[in-house]
């Protein structure tokens, strides 16, 4: 069951779209789409026990399963080596968990919005869950490009068909956008596994697209840094659309603000994540140097992108088009922390994925709540709505300040570790290796947190505060809303913020059960650093034999656990400036007290 938990989780919203298909129009249509979302969650869950109980931190992978598809010779190892393959980490597994999360409250919010052709708007959600659930956990490059392109297709419908005025624009140039980078992207793929294949060091000589082997093969070396360069730069054109990362971000807008809730919160909350999945999973640990090569070019977009859509949405009178200007602006900051290649600031990055998904996916929630009953989202508008609806303003203030980083909030965790990997890029620190950035990064990165809080604060302003400002005949209650949040709509806000409040106050388990995954699988550091990374978790000390200098290299750096350190021979007669004994606050920071 284990090791097929992962494709029960991924294809189980085909069933419910096929129960769709069959069942009769009516109110049951929504109730059944809902119901089978909240399995999906059921069986994501249960694969967050199995991925728990199968050790995690000792393993690159697990709940793997393996299927041949595509093959040549007389096995899998023959010519052709294209398979079926699955399995995840702590990263994909938290991705999977926040897919499956949302999905079902998107699906909730639709009920009194969508009464037009119901059925295929809710078979088209679960049809678009399942490439995103599958984007997370595949470990076959092709297997990971079909279901990366697959999301295209619900996603373009869903747009086009129930989108404001200007959505079939809106859905076009969302397709072409995504498409055209993607088209790169695949040649990119093509060429990384006939270059694998043509230097013979695949296994048994195959063409291969294991994300697994081709990560080994790029950190052995095999992969020239010219050949790097060009299939980085391949790989980037199809995830920094999906990110956006500026300039190439001019889709976004446009398709959040003529799209429906459900799939401005989905595109928010876990689609844009598929792009800096490709670069964590794909482009840093396949092609590591020219990860580090490209590094400070992607963080100066990344900077630019989060000081302008900052500027960008705080001219905005469209709240919803203000939100999406902010994920442009957010998404930078998941950028600069994957570039900065410290666990610090890749940390930083994952935690920023699933926080800006709760938090933002949260606030186009909270913003078609109010469109549903004042059919505009103009800030001229509307404004004063907070004695109106006192819940309604309840949450998005609460939202808001998630998405700005209020400390004790989810969103303060990752912005702060973002910036501290970013500072401490250039510095040794455990991991070994010296990082591409630095702290001349963050003072401008900085400036976009600032600016941050001023438009989100001044959108609060406008809606909730000063006179009532109501377009006429407003607010429409014709669908059984109220006033004020119905107890429905209550039902699916409070959640979000309930694990706002938990991932603020205590991220300590989800970041433990990071590091692992991103000093092994992103990262690739030795198995000693790792060991010695989990025993600062555990507030063990840890003994550097020898620090790294021009004459050591940081590979032949020994970091043992103070608890495990045996004395020898070789250690009494170490001279003792190169001795150096960190306690777990300086080993992190990589600064050593010498005794």
């Amino acid at each position: 069951m284990e090791s097929w938990i992962l494709t029960i989780v991924v294809f189980s919203p085909l069933v419910g779209a096929v129960l769709l298909m069959l069942m009769p129009n009516g109110g049951g249509l929504r109730r059944l789409a809902f119901g089978w979302s909240l399995v999906t969650l059921a069986l994501a869950i249960y694969a967050v026990s199995s991925f728990l109980q199968a050790g995690p931190d000792e393993n690159t992978y697990v709940l793997t399963a393996h299927v041949p598809w595509i093959t040549g010779g007389d096995s899998s190892l023959g010519l052709v080596d294209i398979g079926y393959r699955v399995g995840v980490d702590a990263i994909g597994m938290w991705l999977i968990v926040l897919t499956a999360f949302l999905t079902p409250l998107a699906i909730w919010a639709s009920f009194t919005a969508i009464r037009e052709r119901e059925r295929e708007y809710y078979i088209l959600l679960l049809f678009l869950q399942v490439g995103m659930l599958g984007v997370f956990c595949a470990l076959d490059l092709l297997l990971f490009y079909v279901f990366f392109e697959f999301t295209l297709v619900p996603l373009f419908f869903l747009i086009g068909i129930w989108g404001g005025p200007e959505k079939r624009y809106a859905a076009f140039k969302f397709f072409i956008f995504t498409l055209a980078g993607s088209v790169l992207t695949f040649a990119g793929v093509v060429y990384l596994a006939y270059y694998a294949w043509s230097s013979g060091a695949t296994t048994g000589g195959a063409l291969t697209l294991s994300i697994e082997e081709l990560t080994k093969l790029g950190q052995q070396g095999v992969f020239p840094y010219g050949v790097q360069w060009w299939i980085f730069l391949a790989f980037m054109a199809g995830f920094a659309v999906k990110v956006p990362l500026f300039p190439v971000h001019t889709w976004l807008p446009l398709a959040h603000t003529e799209a429906p809730t459900a799939g401005s919160v989905i595109l928010a909350g876990v689609l844009l994540k598929l792009g800096t999945y490709g670069f964590c999973r794909l482009s840093i640990p396949i092609l590591p140097e020219a990860a580090v090569g490209f590094a400070p070019f992607v963080a100066v977009l990344a900077i630019i992108g989060i000081i302008y859509a900052a500027l960008a949405a705080w001219m905005q009178e469209d709240v919803k088009k203000l939100v999406a200007y902010s994920s442009v602006s957010h998404l930078g900051f998941c950028m600069l922390g994957l570039f900065s290649m410290k666990i610090a600031g890749v940390s930083g990055a994952v935690m920023y994925m699933i926080n800006h998904g709760l938090s933002t996916g949260a606030l186009f929630l909270v913003i078609g709540c109010i469109y549903e009953r004042y059919h505009t989202r103009s800030i001229k508008k509307i404004g004063g709505l907070a004695r109106q609806m006192p819940w309604m303003a309840f949450f998005l203030v609460f939202f808001t300040l998630s998405s700005i980083g209020l400390p004790g909030l989810n969103g303060f965790v990752g912005e702060f570790l973002v910036l501290l990997g970013t500072a401490i890029s250039n510095t040794a620190g455990i991991e070994g290796d010296v990082g591409p950035l630095g702290y001349i990064y963050v003072i401008p990165a900085a400036t976009g947190i600032i600016l941050g809080a001023v438009y989100m604060l001044w959108m609060c302003r406008c809606v909730l505060f000063g006179p009532l400002n109501e377009p006429a005949n407003t607010p429409d209650t014709s669908r059984g809303l109220t006033k004020d949040l119905t107890m429905r709509e209550i039902g699916f806000l409070a959640p979000i913020a309930l694990v706002c409040i938990f991932l603020g106050a205590y991220p300590k388990p989800l970041l433990e059960s990071l590091e692992p995954a991103i000093a092994r699988n992103i990262l690739q550091l030795p198995e000693d650093r790792i060991a010695a990374i989990l025993e600062l978790d555990n507030e063990a000390e840890v003994v550097l034999i020898a620090e790294a200098t021009d004459a050591v290299p940081p590979s032949e750096v020994r970091i043992v656990p103070a608890a495990a350190l045996v004395p020898t021979d070789d250690f009494l007669t170490t001279p003792i400036d190169k001795i150096n004994i960190a306690s777990p606050e300086t080993a992190k920071g990589g600064v050593a007290d010498e005794r």
